[in-house]
């Protein structure tokens, strides 16, 4: 069997255990912990002061990469959009991360994400069903330390980090679609990205301490 297949289907068996609530809540515990991190961080000068400006944040507690030549990456995320009222946060809604690449590539490595959405055509893109980052949607890597240099123009704006190093994966190609799996576990009944990010007709109390971290990185920029 190829090398890439070999990995894909890795990936695949890995998402194919029926999701569960418990298993759900710790995905949106540790992008809590990552997104709490991310603010705290002293290099994330940039990070807070844009995002505020974010209509959502996606974010991903691992990203594994594998292979050897041939390689492919895979995850999951979650993501909270803004309120209509600006004041608060939606959801978490929960999406799978899949994407083949071809270059040098050694062992695995697992990497953390958060992505800030920045236009109403990247949001909408989460609403819908399946995109692609780089193509569908426009992706930059988010600016590190104090020296950001020119203004970062993108409907995305993407941090990662491995081993508490940033950059190193590239998400270009990577292909974003809805979890339903994980949405009906989470919230006991099927749910799609409209009805928890924008309509708020599911809820999860689970989802609080998500939403007040991003409210915390909000507030940490003034």
């Amino acid at each position: 069997m190829p090398v890439l297949a070999c990995t894909v289907l890795g990936l695949a068996a890995c998402a194919s255990t029926p999701p569960t609530k418990d298993d759900t809540q710790a995905r949106v515990d540790a992008a809590q912990a990552i997104l709490a991190n991310f603010r705290r961080d002293p290099d994330m000068t940039w990070f807070r002061d844009h995002v505020g400006n974010a209509k959502a944040l996606l974010i991903s507690p691992q990203i594994v990469q594998a292979g050897f030549i041939v390689g492919g990456s895979g995850g999951s995320a979650v993501v909270i959009a803004r309120s209509r009222s600006g004041t608060g946060w939606n959801g978490p809604a929960f999406y799978r991360l899949a994407s083949g690449s071809i270059g040098l590539q050694t062992g695995a490595q697992a990497s953390e994400m958060v992505a800030l959405v920045m236009t109403d055509k990247a949001l909408n893109s989460l609403l819908a069903t399946t995109f692609k980052l780089g193509g569908d949607v426009s992706v930059a890597a988010g600016p590190i330390g104090a020296g950001t240099g020119a203004p970062v123009t993108a409907d995305m704006i993407v941090y990662t980090r491995s081993k508490g190093l940033y950059g190193g994966v590239n998400v270009d190609g990577t292909v974003i679609d809805v979890d339903e799996g994980r949405n009906r576990a989470y919230y006991g009944q099927p749910a799609t990205p409209v009805d928890i990010l924008v309509t708020r007709s599911v809820s999860n109390p689970g989802g609080a301490r998500l939403a007040q971290a991003a409210s915390g990185a909000v507030a940490s920029r003034r």
